[in-house]
């Protein structure tokens, strides 16, 4: 049996063992860049490829988030949801967070019904001292904090002179604070424990000046400039940090977003259908399983950003053009 594991970066507890037995195959596996070394629990299937023939074989790989320990803000509805349930699927231990508590039980009772290892906990990710109790608790019962999801996000629609001052605080207190107060909570808990990941939920909007949505663009743009720092500080303590950079997603978040001076029907009509937070979620645990520090969702997403380094300039005019036709066709 030849196993190639050049680019696995296989953990001390990953066990390799074919179902059939026979011919010699050549396998490459995509494994969690994840060195904490306890043993996980649950196994996923991946396929190898013989390496003399065309047939193919599955393996048992460990799952690196098997047993790992999760927290996921925003989990009620949305991509939150989304990566609670893919998370639990894949044997994690989730603790999922979200202000609207009727909601966030209703959801997390559907995923224990599903066998999934999920609890319910209610919560304002704008008190840092509620998130950092959270944290402490977790610790507490689990031993370890492996992952956090700072998800939680709310967004106001309009042009910049429609918006009050109310609109920008309440942006930026739960999209950016809610993550500061996620990531500096669980920072120092990580550090002592010599590994663990911040997952910051940025946006399209956190890699281009995106028009229509001023307060949720800057805080964007700051969740990228935390995430990047975290995850430089942080790589000498064992660390990693990421931040999930999507375009439009169909969550409850679009459909009940607030609107100032526009017409709900023309600007959702100008939308683009999306992606659902089930496919969004899949990829971006493929990002965080590589390590990767900005995770692109879509290709929408990936052209503007790729627009916007090659040419600054062209993008702005670009993007300038979709808020005049916002302007001309939704504003009333």
């Amino acid at each position: 049996m030849t196993v190639d594991l050049s680019r696995a970066r296989a953990r001390p507890d990953t066990f390799i063992r074919p179902l059939a037995t026979g011919r010699p195959y050549n396998a490459r596996l995509s494994q969690c860049a994840d060195r904490s070394g306890r043993a996980d629990g649950t196994i996923r299937a991946v396929r190898a490829h013989t390496s003399s023939q065309k047939t193919e074989q599955e393996v048992r790989i460990v799952d690196c988030f098997a047993d790992k320990t999760a927290i996921v803000t925003g989990a009620a509805s949305g991509i939150g949801l989304a990566l609670s349930a893919e998370l639990g699927g894949r044997g994690a231990v989730v603790t999922m967070v979200d202000i609207n508590a009727e909601l966030l039980e209703t959801s997390a009772q559907s995923l224990n019904a599903k066998g999934y290892r999920v609890n319910a906990r209610p919560l304002d990710v704008t008190d840092f001292d509620a998130v950092s109790k959270l944290i402490s608790d977790t610790v507490s019962e689990h031993g370890h904090l492996d992952y956090i999801f700072n998800n939680a996000g709310v967004a106001v629609m309009g042009a910049a002179e429609n918006l009050s001052i109310q609109d920008w605080h309440k942006v930026i207190d739960v999209n950016l604070f809610g993550a500061i107060n996620g990531s500096m909570a669980a920072y120092p808990v990580m550090i002592r424990q010599g590994s663990g990941h911040i997952v910051n939920t940025c946006s399209v909007a956190g890699l281009v000046p995106f028009p229509g949505e001023m307060p949720y663009t800057t805080s964007k743009h700051g969740i990228l400039g935390l995430s990047n720092a975290l995850s430089v500080e942080g790589r000498g303590y064992g660390l990693k940090a990421s931040a999930v950079c999507s375009g439009f997603v169909r969550t409850a978040m679009s459909d009940n977003m607030e609107l100032r001076n526009l017409d709900r029907g023309k600007a959702m009509q100008m939308a683009p259908k999306g992606m659902s937070p089930e496919k969004c979620a899949r990829i971006v645990l493929k990002g965080v399983e590589r390590g990767k520090a900005i995770i692109v969702t879509d290709a929408f997403t990936r052209m503007l950003w790729s627009l916007n380094r090659l040419s600054p300039g062209l993008a702005r005019t670009v993007l300038a053009g979709a808020m005049k036709k916002f302007r001309q066709s939704v504003i009333v």
